[in-house]
């Protein structure tokens, strides 16, 4: 452990962003899977909603912009198949 004051304080911080990060990405993923779950028009209303959780974690880092455009594209082509 460090023992200056502010290495201290960067540990805290650090730790306290690694359990928001965790929330948001654990969050996201629910989310995505009850999208998943979903049948029709149903699933084409939730995906705004679902792609802009997704893009807040490629913004902050949780996950990689391209693994973000991977999950949105996917998401969109199902719903895109349900939908006709």
């Amino acid at each position: 452990m460090a023992n200056h004051s502010a290495t201290k304080k960067d540990a805290r911080q650090a730790a306290k962003r690694t359990l928001r990060n965790k929330y948001y990405g654990k969050t996201t993923r629910n989310a995505i899977r009850k999208l998943r779950a979903e049948e029709g028009k149903e699933m084409g209303e939730k995906l705004p909603a679902v792609e802009s959780m997704i893009d807040k974690l490629a913004k902050r880092n949780v996950i990689h912009k391209n693994k973000a455009a991977n999950l949105k594209s996917k998401l969109a082509k199902k719903a895109n198949a349900l939908a006709k």
